[in-house]
């Protein structure tokens, strides 16, 4: 996949292709019903398959007071349209500039003039340009106009609700890691650096690598089932992950996200890694001694050998990076 980002001579964009447009934020399962049929369509008519995205996050620009907490960085998300057979990804710079322009000043001049597409597919719930007022119906409208037709695509339900990125940070937020996996047709991961601790766990008899991690949003605090990938061994491990403050241990330390891996004993500082949350177990508590911390850790940790038992490793398509 081709990645032009704040491409300025049209020569360097794809035209005549099939386009759509969204924030993409976790790449989950609405957003790939909507890829999906862009690039099958693509196909269809032998063109590119185009999706255009803003970085960053238009609502870090326009309310930045929010505290808007990504799913997927950057990186991750290109890599999963990627994986959607996106041939090529425009990022529009946002800025409080882009946000002044109309929708149909973007829809005439960007869109048209720049991408000239032979169809546009959007969300029907998806809105563009100044105060919002571009949706399916003002771009039906224009497109017939202008030479390109639109095709709108209605969001994916599951239960009630239908499948968006804020459902899904709101669904992390709390630690319903599951829940997420459904909405995302994947299980959540967090990629970072092991970085050296202070080694409490080896001393508890559970040794454990400490994440940096990348991505903003982490799950909520608690003990989870996890998988972590680790190229140099160029595998996924069972692991249990403890994402917090570690009360017992410590008092007011900072947020850690520490993984003890399933019969495991290699070196693997500094290595990039990443993470896959499979199942909440329980959430962080405090112990009267670490005697009874140790005793709790060892039946998560037998907890995470039995679902293990039970299910097996991720399928290798959903965790490959």
């Amino acid at each position: 996949m081709d990645v032009l980002r704040d491409p300025t001579p049209s020569s360097d964009l794809p035209r005549g292709g099939v386009v759509t447009i969204g924030n993409f934020d976790g790449v989950h399962r609405g957003h790939k019903l909507l890829l999906e049929g862009a690039v099958a369509r693509a196909r269809e008519l032998d063109v590119p398959a185009v999706a255009v995205t803003f970085e960053p996050h238009p609502e870090k620009v326009l309310r930045p007071e929010a505290g808007l907490r990504l799913v997927t960085t950057r990186a991750q998300k290109i890599q999963l349209l990627a994986r959607l057979d996106v041939d090529v990804l425009v990022e529009i710079g946002f800025d409080r500039r882009l946000a002044t322009t109309t929708a149909e000043h973007f829809t005439r001049e960007f869109l048209c003039h720049r991408l000239a597409p032979v169809e546009v597919r959007l969300g029907t719930n998806f809105r563009f340009g100044a105060d919002r007022v571009g949706d399916i119906n003002f771009l039906s409208v224009l497109g017939y106009e202008l030479g390109f037709k639109v095709v709108g695509v209605a969001p994916l339900l599951d239960g009630d609700e239908p499948v968006t990125s804020t459902r899904l940070r709101r669904v992390l937020a709390h630690g319903a890691v599951e829940d997420a996996w459904r909405l995302l047709g994947r299980p959540a991961f967090l990629d970072g650096d092991v970085y050296s601790g202070e080694r409490m766990g080896r001393r508890l008899g559970y040794p454990t690598i400490n994440i940096e991690v990348e991505n903003e949003l982490i799950p909520a605090h608690g003990v989870y089932v996890t998988a972590v990938h680790i190229p140099s061994f160029g595998r996924v491990f069972p692991s249990v992950t403890n994402v917090g403050v570690r009360p017992t241990v410590y008092e007011n330390y900072r947020m850690t996200v520490e993984s003890h891996v399933l019969n495991f004993a290699g070196d693997v500082y500094r290595e990039s890694v990443r993470l896959f949350f499979l199942r909440r177990l329980r959430e962080e508590m405090v112990f009267a001694s670490q005697i009874d911390l140790v005793a709790q850790i060892r039946r998560d940790v037998e907890k995470t050998a039995l679902h293990f038992a039970q299910h097996g490793l991720p399928d290798a398509e959903l965790v490959r990076r």
